[in-house]
This record gives structure tokens, sequence and C-alpha cells, in this order.
């Protein structure tokens, strides 16, 4: 809620003063830790409605399935009413109201599509996604060189896949060049893309790519946009959600330009389950997180990491988160203990109590807060209750969810998926084209080999046919030659003249005819 141009978080339980963020110092980030069941939820609710009412658009992820209640106003209750009169809402102006809310999911079953291309997501990320080993890495990384040097589009997961494909059937004039790429390793690459695919989170991949720009909206009422992602089933999948989170992140910091300091941020991103962003993740992954948090304030947008413990945040980011709000820490363990002292140590000391003790004992709804004042410094740490959120607690229905997203500006943008032309296609017109050469190819070889025997079968019937007349004509030749012979033979030497003559003539005739058919 809103005071004096200030967000106004909690109520200072020892003092009853407000506890307020001052704009210009929500780009400094923030931390809202606290073990399950304490009221991060509740507080992330009342921190976006508040940047919200003063104008500035919120990204969050919804874990749970329950911040979808943003759209619908609170509902009140008895123990609505005890909060009302416990923060004196009702002198400052407290409302039930609604927000105004677009919900994204990378499925787009519960939000309208969140796409992005594979190029655009690079091969660092990726190779998170995949789980691939530094040195498929840096492979990966030379085939989006390849593609990019040969002008092909890597929109979606087929056109990485039919890439890693080529390359692999040309390895050796790639690796020639850009050095040793073993088939092992392109085989544990396509390996990892299909199962990425299997796994359906094939679907973030492709066109229309989401246009970051579309989250700085703000309604006629001048409140900005609470943009929600839906991953309840994405965290099902903690590094494919961790790195996605990180994309959206970095995708605000590289393409917003410099603001310097302003009175209030462009854009507040809030980072559910933060834990999972750095779990097992490797240094130069880490090393890029702690670059984006330290340079992003400069483009005007704050982060707020929300987590069980900050152990869960390496220290190098955890310095850069200024605004804290610290809800119950439990210790059953040597180890938890150390974890709440550390929690209770990052904060300044306040006379008026143990931070550590109290950091044990907080109430539902109660935390310990912390904010930057007017120089940037930390305030002492302040043992608070939170206030409630002016929306509905709990999730909405789904009818409602989805008037919400049928009725978007943006549903004509993104609903439908295109699929331009692009490497799958370049290469998959290269193999039809060979494959009919191919066929071409074969058939012409048949047609020459089915002409050849057909060849072999004219002259084998012509030499049939000769045959055939040459011994009918040797037959008749002799049988009129031994006619002939014979009749001279008798002539001159009566029956015996016959005999000879008839002989000689048969072999004169057989002869003659023999002579004929070599000529």
């Amino acid at each position: 809620m809103l005071y004096n141009n200030t967000i106004w978080a909690g109520l200072d339980m020892d003092t009853n003063e407000k506890v307020c963020i001052l704009p210009r110092m929500a780009n400094r980030h923030g931390l809202i830790a606290g073990a399950t069941g304490t009221g991060k939820t509740i507080t992330l609710k009342v921190l976006a409605e508040s940047f919200s009412n003063m104008g500035v658009p919120v990204f969050l992820s919804d874990i749970k399935g329950d911040l979808s209640g943003m759209i619908k106003p609170g509902v009140d209750n008895a123990n609505m009413q005890e909060r009302i009169q416990y923060f004196g809402l009702d002198k400052e102006g407290f409302t039930y109201q609604n927000f105004p809310t677009q919900f994204w999911d990378i499925s787009g079953k519960k939000g309208l599509p969140l796409r992005t291309t594979v190029s655009e997501f690079g091969p660092t990320l990726l190779s998170r996604i995949l789980g691939l080993t530094d040195l498929q890495t840096n492979i990966l990384t030379i085939i989006f060189r390849i593609a990019d040097e040969e002008n092909l589009l890597l929109l979606d997961t087929k056109d990485l896949r039919s890439m890693v494909q080529y390359v692999a059937q040309n390895n050796k004039k790639y690796s020639s060049q850009y050095g040793n790429m073993t088939t092992a390793s392109l085989n544990a690459i396509l390996r990892s893309i299909v199962a990425l695919e299997t796994a359906g989170a094939d679907k973030f991949f492709g066109e229309p790519a989401i246009d970051i720009h579309d989250f700085f909206r703000q309604d006629s009422d001048g409140r900005g946009m609470i943009n929600i992602l839906e991953a309840e089933s994405t965290v099902q999948n903690p590094v494919i959600y961790a790195t996605f989170m990180l994309y959206m992140l970095s995708e605000l910091f590289e393409q917003l330009p410099e603001v310097g300091d302003r009175e209030k941020p462009k854009m507040v991103y809030f980072f559910d389950e933060a834990h999972l962003l750095f779990n097992d993740a490797p240094k130069a992954l880490v090393d890029k997180i702690e670059q984006v948090v330290k340079l992003i304030r400069s483009k005007g947008v704050g982060i707020f990491f929300i987590t069980q413990n900050p152990s869960d945040v390496p220290d190098s980011v955890l310095a850069q988160l200024g605004n804290k709000i610290q809800h119950a820490l439990h210790a059953y363990t040597p180890s938890e203990e150390k974890k709440v002292k550390a929690a209770a140590d990052s904060f300044r000391v306040n006379k008026n109590f143990s931070t550590v003790e109290v950091l044990q004992n907080l109430g539902t709804g109660e935390a310990l807060i912390s904010f930057l004042d007017e120089e940037g410094k930390p305030d002492n740490v302040r043992r608070c209750r939170v206030l409630p959120p002016q929306s509905l607690m709990g999730p909405a229905d789904d009818s409602s969810r989805l008037m919400v997203i049928n009725s978007s500006d943006f549903a004509e943008k993104y609903s439908e998926e295109v699929d331009r032309d692009s490497a799958y296609e370049f290469f998959k017109r290269l193999t039809d084209e060979a494959t009919a050469e191919a066929a071409r190819i074969e058939a012409e070889k048949q047609a020459e080999k089915d002409a050849e025997a057909l060849a072999k079968a004219q002259e084998k019937a012509n030499r049939g046919r000769m045959t055939a007349v040459k011994s009918v004509g040797r037959s008749t030749a002799g049988t009129l030659g031994r006619e002939a012979g014979g009749a001279i033979g008798k002539t001159f030497l009566g029956t015996f003249g016959k005999r000879v003559g008839g002989n000689i003539g048969a072999a004169l005739g057989r002869g003659l005819l023999d002579t004929f058919f070599r000529s």
C-alpha cells in the first residue's frame, strides 16, 4: 500500500511506526526470506500491488498457483477486519481492489505463450538446460557460430537438432577449422535436445518471440501491469525454471537503456525459489548473475529474490540486496543454527531485542525488516507485522483467469505459433533435393541396365532366328545340291555317280549358304 509516495510494507511492532520502502531505493534490490508457511507469498503480493499502484510494472512467477487472485478484489472477513484495525488501514484509504494482470505460461495453457528463439537464448544458458559438460558447451558454442556464419536461423529445437546433425555429418570439414568435435560429444548433445523436447520444454523455443517491452505497460488508471508467469509445472524441472528466469532477467539487462537514478523503478522483478538459480550452477553462470544484479539497477530495474534462507544466495549476490524482509527461520540442527545466526548477523543491530532470538520466534505474517534510508544505508532491523494484500488471497477461478487471458491486447500477437523458414527447412530441402537426385541417378542407372538387358535379349533372339534360318537354309541348300549333283552324277556314272554327285552337290550347296551368311 502507498503512503506519502512510499511503499508501506509493515508496522513496527515495538514503536507502531510505518516501515516503508523508498521508491528510488527499490532498484537497489531486495530479499524476501523465511521458512515455508511464514508469509513470504503475502509479502510478495503486498509489494507487487504497491509497485503497481505506483505505476511500476512487475514481473513475478507463480510457483504455487495462488497469485492469480490479484485479478479479483480481496474479500472482507473477521481476520481481515482485525488486520485493518491493527494497522489503522481504515484511516489510510485501504480498499479491496483488483490489479491489472497479464498471465504468461511457457506451455500456453494458463497464460499467453511465452517464447523465445534458440538463437536469442544462446548456447550458455541452453547448455545448462541440456545438462552439458564444459566440453560439450564449447562444441555447442561452435555450432551456434557455424549457424551464424552460414546464415542459418536457429528458431526452435528442431532447427538446433538439424544443425547438430549437419555438423556431425560434416565433422571432418568443421573440425579442421574449429577444432576436434568428437562424434560422442555431438551425439550426447543430440540426445539432450531430444530429451528436452520430450520433457515439453521445446514449447518455449519458437516464434513469435516475447518482446520484453510488452511487460512495461500501465492500465488506464496509470497502474503498472503485474505480469505473472505460471510456474507450477515449470518448477517441476528446476533447471529449466531457473534458467528461464535468468534469461528474462538477462534480456531486461541487455535491451533496456541506461537511465541512471530514478525516482522510482521502471520495473521490479521478483525471482521466487531463487535458490534454484544457484544450485549446481557453474562459476561462470554465478559470475554472470552477479554482474547482472550489480549493473541492472542502472537500467531502472529492481530485483527481489524470494527464498527460504539467505544462505541460499551467494554472498557476492546477497551483498547487492539492500532491502531485506526476513520471515521466521527455525533451527533444529547445529547446521541450521549457524544459518539462522548468519541471517541475523546480516542485519544492523537493534538494541531493543536479540535479532537471532526474535528471528526464531516470529509468527506468520511477521518479519524482521531493514530497508535502505535516504543515503542508501541499511536501517536498523525492525520487528514488524506485514500489511495484508488488497486483492484476493488465494487463486482466482479458472473462468476469470481465462477471461483475462482472452481479453488481453496481446492475445492475437502471441497465441498462434509461427514456424517460418529456418535451419530445419533448409536442411530438409537439401535432404529432399539429395534424395530426388539420388532417385534420378538410380532411375537412370536402372534405365541403362534395362536398355542393356533388352539389347542383349534382342541380340540373343536375333541369333536364334539366324541360327534357325541358317539351319533351314543349309538343309534346303543341301537337299537341292544333293538332287542337282545326283542328277548330274547319274547321267555320267549311273547309280554310283548319282550317290557321289549327290554328296558333292549337298556339300557345295551348304558351303555356298555359309558363305552368304558370313558376307
